[in-house]
């Protein structure tokens, strides 16, 4: 599929999560965004240097308030490895760190946050929604597989008001502050 654009209505997908008791959840993506402002974040991997540590995902959850005064109900982070597909057993084994965007690891990942109360962390475990989006990126020759590319959609009621997509691994145009530019 082509990359998403800007007006684009964004397609129903199925996100997981794992719950408090550790259960894999499904939820919709249109019934996370319908008739809301969202934004919708995708990074290449959990606990990753750029997605972590260059303010990424921490830019949304310090400016998760900020954003949410600016009309934004929610603020969702996802994580795609297609590599999954080629491994079902793993999405299901709790603590197995091979699939870095299970929902396991995308819960523990969330959870590293403690300051964190808006943003939430769902996975596409095989990478089939990011694909969908036309966002998958092609890491194989360095062991990774095909990810997610990092991007920041702002959705209003499940249209594409905003597509930033970063080239590569790039992080220029995808932050909470770019976002909150574009409201």
């Amino acid at each position: 599929m082509a990359c998403i654009v800007v007006g684009d209505t964004i397609p129903d997908g199925t996100l997981l999560y794992a719950d408090e008791a550790h259960q894999i959840l499904n939820v919709s993506v249109h019934s996370l965004a319908a008739a809301k402002q969202v934004i919708l974040c995708g990074v290449p991997g959990a606990f990753t240097p750029t997605c972590s540590s260059l303010k990424h995902v921490p830019g949304f959850i310090e400016k998760a308030e900020e954003l949410k005064s600016k009309g934004i109900s929610e603020i969702i982070v996802i994580s795609g490895n297609t590599q999954l597909a080629n491994f079902p057993l793993l999405a299901t084994n709790f603590g197995v760190s091979v699939a870095v965007n299970d929902p396991y690891v995308m819960r523990a990942w969330g959870k590293s946050y403690p300051e964190n109360k808006h943003v939430k962390f769902l996975s596409d475990s095989s990478g089939a929604y990011v694909k969908t989006l036309g966002l998958e990126l092609d890491v194989s020759d360095r062991g990774f597989g095909i990810r997610s590319q990092r991007f920041a959609l702002l959705l209003d009621d499940l249209k594409v008001k905003v597509a930033n997509v970063e080239s590569g691994g790039q992080f220029k145009v995808s932050s909470a502050e770019d976002m909150l530019k574009a409201l």
